[in-house]
């Protein structure tokens, strides 16, 4: 797609490791100069060297701990003193996995915090500047939970589906703005949070974690866990000025293996 993002700005979150730092550097290669945010400052270093960089890309980093809103909200509004940016991506990592009937009430408001307060605090701040910008896309990293709970993530099927009705609401508002707000929705994904997952049932079940990884594979059509760049591909798209009238949709990156249209 060449550098199509030449001259934006994007701010990528969770984008020490996994499917964000994927993103990142995917939308880097794009053209766009990249603010990684995460908590590790070792790992967010690291992935900025990773980014590919042209004369006109300058990256930075941004320290945020997600679990604290009111302190994340502090740290963006004094960032944007300085930046703006027509890119967001939302994403952090997922709430632990586990039955819904075994979760606690303070993990579905913990869940809750970091992920739908957190994205809605960075939209609401970056969109004026994409408003004066007259170029915005939202992107959120959700789950393919939002369409099919999956067994075993109680909690996070609850929040991903908020997240997911937040986004659409978002977009409809945004709409006459020329802004788009969608939903990327990663199927089983060889990253932590995976092992994770797999670890989890296979303690749950106390079988071996090969049995539990085989039981994965067999439900995914493609027969293998997609890799972080395939989900990073769909972003840079949606990025992209080619994605200008797709807006509110959820766009699943999973092999086939959801099942529902």
């Amino acid at each position: 797609m060449g550098f199509l993002l030449k001259g934006k700005n994007a701010l990528v979150c969770g984008s020490s490791k996994g499917i964000g730092k994927a993103m990142a550097i995917a939308l880097a290669d794009l053209g766009a100069s990249i603010t990684l945010v995460a908590r590790n400052e070792d790992k967010l270093i690291a992935t900025k060297e990773e980014l590919n960089t042209n004369v006109d890309q300058k990256h930075n980093i941004l320290l945020c701990d997600f679990s604290n809103p009111s302190e994340l909200k502090k740290i963006i509004q004094e960032h944007l003193k300085n930046y703006s940016y027509q890119i967001l991506i939302n994403n952090t990592g997922g709430p632990p996995a586990g039955n819904i009937l075994d979760a606690k009430e303070e993990q579905f408001i913990v869940a809750f915090q970091n992920h739908l307060l957190c994205n809605h605090i960075l939209s609401m701040a970056l969109i004026p500047g994409m408003k004066q910008a007259g170029y915005g896309r939202i992107i959120n990293v959700i789950s393919t939970s939002v369409k099919i709970p999956i067994r075993g993530l109680g909690v996070s099927n609850t929040i991903r589906a908020a997240v997911a009705n937040w986004s659409k609401t978002l977009s409809i508002e945004l709409a006459p703005f020329g802004i788009t707000v969608n939903n990327i929705l990663p199927g089983a994904t060889k990253t932590e949070r995976l092992e994770e997952i797999i670890y989890n049932r296979a303690s749950s079940f106390k079988v071996e974690a090969e049995k539990i990884e085989e039981e994965m594979l067999a439900e995914i059509p493609m027969g293998r866990f997609a890799v972080p760049a395939e989900v990073a591909a769909a972003a840079a798209f949606l990025a992209s000025p080619l994605a200008s009238y797709i807006t509110g949709i959820n766009i699943p990156v999973d092999g086939g293996r959801t099942g529902s249209l």
